[in-house]
């Protein structure tokens, strides 16, 4: 089984940007959707739900990184929010 790499993602970005000149024009990349969808989960639901949204909740930080913590339910309710779809894992 293959992996997509960076190089891979910026080739497919290219193509997309070549075929529809808003992604060239704003940037869009697979980071740049995941800044988006961070940037817009800390907005919604706060630091610690978008560390974990992020994979972060093991890396050193802030000193107040210690005390932040969401649980996997917090994350789910996240995306549910986000996509608009339903997850078994997220508070009613």
């Amino acid at each position: 089984m293959s992996t997509l790499t960076s190089r891979r993602y910026d080739h497919l970005w290219k193509r997309l940007g070549e075929r529809l000149p808003w992604v060239a024009a704003q940037g869009i990349s697979t980071h740049w959707l995941r800044h988006t969808t961070l940037t817009w989960v800390e907005r919604h639901y706060g630091y610690g739900i978008a560390r974990a949204y992020a994979g972060h909740t093991d890396s050193t930080g802030a000193a107040t990184t210690t005390y932040i913590k969401a649980d996997l339910e917090a994350v789910a309710s996240a995306l549910c929010a986000m996509t608009g779809d339903t997850h078994p894992l997220a508070r009613p």
